[in-house]
């Protein structure tokens, strides 16, 4: 892995993670299914016109519209939707610290119930990130997280691994950022149903609203899609995922130093632990490739 490759994986994780605290700027101003149906609606538009840009076509296989759906109905709609609500009264950091542990449920649902080969490395690393999922929880619990907004992150969670583990080994044929795009539009439109009934569309405008919604929009949105696929190409899908281990450090990190989120010392021994498990997994799934 060469110098190029591993400052585009840090900017990657780095992007990836910040989305949670620009979120919850947005969140506590305006209502959340709405906020994000529009992010993805325009995010979706420009992820399509760069894809027409570089040749790729909307003409797609009916697996290629079969992954559009489930992931644009599960990450985006799902995941992203229950992180979006959640985080009304949950804070940045620890959205971001369970959404990070997505790789171990993959990981652990595959070993569980399709009965994938996990070599003795993966399986350390599954127990290891348990080990600091449940450090987590246990001092966020006891010191009376909002359980309502726990729960719907955990949700989200295993909504898009579930999505994950449905859609693998469905492949783009070069129609990747097409695809994506596509994706976010379908997450659009299925997250104004329930905007329109659940919500009411009041905002409190403001400078950081605004810049936390197009900062949401354009680096997590769309750079960062840009960044992986070209990552990906660079060194493969297996190693470019390795770099998923860095995201519960980038999230807590970016949270306490943007929003101020208070961190306690079973926090950070939490996601130094969780870290090195997905690190592990990641590193067991080299070896099996």
């Amino acid at each position: 892995m060469d110098l190029r490759a591993i400052l585009m994986g840090l900017a990657f994780a780095a992007m990836w993670s910040s989305a949670f605290t620009s979120a919850r700027i947005i969140v506590v101003a305006a209502p959340p299914l709405y906020a994000l149906a529009l992010r993805f609606l325009v995010s979706g538009l420009i992820a399509v016109l760069i894809a027409r840009l570089m040749g790729q076509s909307w003409h797609l296989t009916r697996r290629q519209w079969r992954s559009v759906v489930i992931f644009g109905i599960c990450q985006n709609a799902l995941y992203l939707g229950l992180n979006f609500v959640a985080m009304q009264t949950v804070q940045a950091s620890l959205a971001a610290i369970i959404a990070s542990t997505m790789p171990l449920m993959v990981a652990l649902a595959g070993w569980v119930l399709l009965r994938d080969r996990l070599a003795p490395l993966g399986i350390v690393g599954l127990c290891i990130g348990v080990t600091g999922v449940v450090l987590i929880m246990g001092a966020r619990i006891s010191g009376g997280v909002d359980l309502y907004g726990l729960g719907l992150c955990i949700l989200g969670g295993i909504s898009l691994a579930a999505a994950t583990l449905t859609l693998r080994g469905a492949t783009s044929k070069g129609n990747v950022m097409m695809i994506v795009g596509l994706q976010m539009l379908v997450g659009a439109a299925a997250l104004i149903v329930p905007a329109v009934a659940f919500e009411r569309l009041a905002v409190t405008w403001s400078w950081p609203l605004v810049w936390a919604f197009w900062y949401t929009t354009l680096v997590p949105g769309v750079i960062a899609t840009l960044v992986w696929f070209l990552l990906v190409e660079r060194i493969g899908a297996v190693k470019a995922a390795t770099f998923h281990f860095l995201n519960p450090f980038f999230g807590v990190a970016i949270a306490a130093a943007l929003l101020g989120e208070a961190l306690g010392i079973w926090d950070v021994i939490g996601v130094v632990v969780i870290a090195l498990g997905i690190l592990a997994v990641q590193l067991s799934r080299q070896r099996t490739v």
